[in-house]
This record gives C-alpha cells, structure tokens and sequence, in this order.
C-alpha cells in the first residue's frame, strides 16, 4: 500500500480519536509485510516503543486494524496501558454518541459480540472457581460464568431488538406509502448539514467530528411534485467498519433499505473522496441495498481551491450535483435532480367523482399534484399525478365510492 494512504488512514484514526476524547501525541508507521501472530507489530518495534510510551505518560495505543486478543494482551503487558484496535475505538465512539434507548441497545450488543471472544484476556480473577445456585454447577470458572452472563444479555438484546422494530414499523406504516428519499454517506461528509439546508425544521445535529449522527432523522422535504416526500438522515459509513456494528445497526437503516432513492452525500475535498465513495457504495451491498436510484451530491465545492478540479469532475460525473450544503450553494439544483428522479414513479390518472365525496378529493390533494379540475353539474373531473405507491389506495377509495365514474389506466 502507497505510503500516501497509510498517512491518510493515520489521519482520519486521530479524527476517530479525537471524537472519542483522547489527545493524539503522536502516529507510527511500521513497514513490515506480515503482522506479527503475537504482538502485531514485533518484538523490535514493542522495545522501541516502550520507551516512548513511559516518557510521554501515554495512557492508551491505538492500532489502526484489528487485533487478536492474544495481539491486545501481549501489547498491554508490555507498554503497561490499555491497548485498543480500531474496532474498539468506532464501538466507543458509537456508545458515547448513541442517545436513544435503541441506538444504546444496538451499540451494546455490537460491544459484547465483540468482547465475548476477548473474555479471557480481560480480568485477573478467571481462575477463581465458582458454584452453587444460578451457576452451570459446581466447579464452573469464571470465565465460563462470564460468558454465560454475555450470551444471556446477547440473547435478550436481540429479541428487545426485534420488539422495538417491531413498534417502529408500526409507527412508521403510514410512510410506506409516501417516497422516501435517504442521506447516505462516509462519516463527516456533511449528511446532517445538507438536511438541515434542506429542512430548515429538522433541527438535525451537525458537527465537524465522525459519527455525529447515529440515529435517523425524517423529515418532510417540500417538493414541486409532491408535497409529502421524506427525507432521512442516517449514521454514516467509514473503512473497515465493524461487521458486528453493521449488523446491530441495520434496523436502523430500514430507511436506507425502503428509500425509493438515495442522495449518496460525498465530501468532495476530502483527498481520498473516491476511496470513501466505494466504502459506501460496499457497505450497502452488504446491508442489501442494490438498486440503481442514486444521485451522487459532491458536497464542500467551496473548499476546493483550483476551480479545474470542479471542471474536471462535472465531466467525470456529468449526473451528479455538485453543492455546498453549508454555504446553500446550488440547492435548488438539487431539489430539481430529486423531483426529476421521483417523477419517474409518477403516474397520471384522471377520475369524475361527486364533489360531496370529501374524503377521495382531500386525499388526492394531500397526496397528489393536481394538473386540472373541471365541474360538470354536482361531479368533479380530477387529473392529477401520483406516486405509484399510492395507487392501490387511491383505487379503494374510488372502489368505495357508489357515484364514481373512474377513468382506468395511466395516461
């Protein structure tokens, strides 16, 4: 791997740091082609570092890549403080910035999946013998004790899990009907910045730090064509992010999975922006998301200095938008790129219904954009554009109705 990328991968792990509270006193690279089985980074390195690590009072090492339990304790016994992988830090980070009760759910469950091979490596009393009551029996360890607890409070978070996105599904059931449109995007990017550009009332938490956002916002996104689309914020994406924290988190992103279309959110100053956008881009495919429906929004274009890069780019991504969601620079543009996108779900029908029929009229223009309206005696003809999505209930309240005359298929 170029030296440029390891530096850039350093940076962005004293950024993770950073936003978990420590002060980064200084970053090491080490050139060696296999990682060390038992200390990661070697007898000689570990020698070398010991030192350091006393004169400078460090607390806590932080590797960038995951380490084995062995790698974790051989590494703590010899620098003599605690000793994290890039895995642990994203979990601390998630615990710290998790606020509701379901996102501290997800981060816990995360946590213990990821301690529960780690157990033997973390207290000093695994030897003690343990029985009596509640116990396996006599002569259980405490380490056998420790992961029972582990495994039971895994099992109990997964099912509360599924009850609250059970609850959730059932408060949000009402939105399945109407398009969705979902944020997604590499960790500071600028997701929360452009919804609250967007939807001045979404209030959404913006911050320069990673992961500032965990749990999905919604938000109604006033539109030409619509007047209920909704667009949600959701916890961004980062290299090597943990597979147990995408699995925990994925209820979470049902927004991303039902969106009918993404606005895939890019920091376009960011040097390794490509890199980011395949992160992405991959931690979708794991998450199930497939489909095509995605608008590239280059965000921070005011960052960048040489406005040849801009030029360049434009032609590399001749369908994507290019904005500054701080700044509120090409907004517009965007919202029209969205409305073009969702029009092609629209479908234009046309329907005569007595004017009495209060609950079908109201529901067409609550939900429909109405092209043209015509009175003939006590009927009303009625064209509009619908999403697609609320055709079936648009043809129930017509089926419903004894005095409709209702004009069949799509113009």
């Amino acid at each position: 791997m170029p030296r440029a990328h390891v530096e850039e991968y350093l940076s962005e792990l004293a950024l993770l740091a950073d936003t978990a509270g420590a002060d980064v006193l200084a970053s090491i690279i080490q050139e060696r082609r296999l990682p060390d089985p038992a200390s990661y980074i070697g007898k000689g390195k570990v020698d070398e570092l010991v030192g350091f690590i006393h004169d400078e009072r460090v607390d806590i090492v932080i590797v960038d890549d995951d380490l084995s339990p062995v790698q974790a304790r051989n590494l703590e016994r010899a620098f003599d403080c605690k000793v994290i992988d890039r895995t642990g830090l994203i979990l601390q980070i998630f615990a710290i910035r998790a606020q509701s009760a379901r996102a501290k759910m997800q981060v816990e469950l995360a946590q213990l999946e990821y301690m529960l091979p780690r157990l033997s490596g973390q207290w000093t009393h695994l030897s003690k013998q343990k029985g009596g009551i509640g116990t396996k029996g006599p002569g259980e360890t405490q380490i056998e004790t420790d992961r029972r607890l582990v495994r039971n409070r895994i099992s109990w978070l997964k099912k509360r899990l599924k009850e609250v996105s059970l609850q959730h599904d059932t408060q949000t059931r009402g939105r399945r009907s109407i398009p969705g449109v979902a944020l997604v995007g590499y960790t500071n990017a600028g997701k929360s910045t452009l919804m609250n550009a967007l939807c001045p009332e979404a209030d959404a938490f913006a911050e320069n730090r990673l992961f500032a956002t965990l749990d999905t916002k919604t938000r109604r996104l006033e539109l030409k064509i619509n007047k209920l689309v909704l667009l949600s914020d959701t916890v961004g994406f980062i290299r090597k992010l943990p597979h147990k924290l995408v699995e925990s988190f994925r209820s979470t992103l049902d927004e991303v999975l039902q969106a009918d279309f993404l606005l895939h959110v890019i920091d376009v100053s960011h040097p390794g922006f490509e890199e980011q956008m395949q992160v992405v881009r991959q931690t979708l495919k794991e998450i199930g998301v497939e489909h095509e429906n995605i608008i590239e929004v280059f965000n921070k274009i005011d960052a960048l200095e040489d406005p040849a890069v801009l030029r360049e780019l434009r032609m590399r991504f001749p369908e994507a938008v290019f904005i500054s969601a701080a700044r509120g620079i090409n907004l517009s543009a965007l919202k029209d790129a969205v409305s073009d996108h969702l029009a092609r779900d629209f479908r234009e029908r046309k329907i005569r219904t007595h004017v009495s029929n209060y609950k079908l009229i109201g529901y067409i223009y609550d939900h429909a954009e109405v092209i043209e309206k015509h009175y003939l005696d006590e009927e009303v003809d009625l064209t509009f554009r619908v999403h697609k999505k609320l055709l079936k209930h648009v043809d129930a309240l017509v089926n419903a109705t004894e005095h409709t005359e209702y004009a069949a298929g799509d113009f």
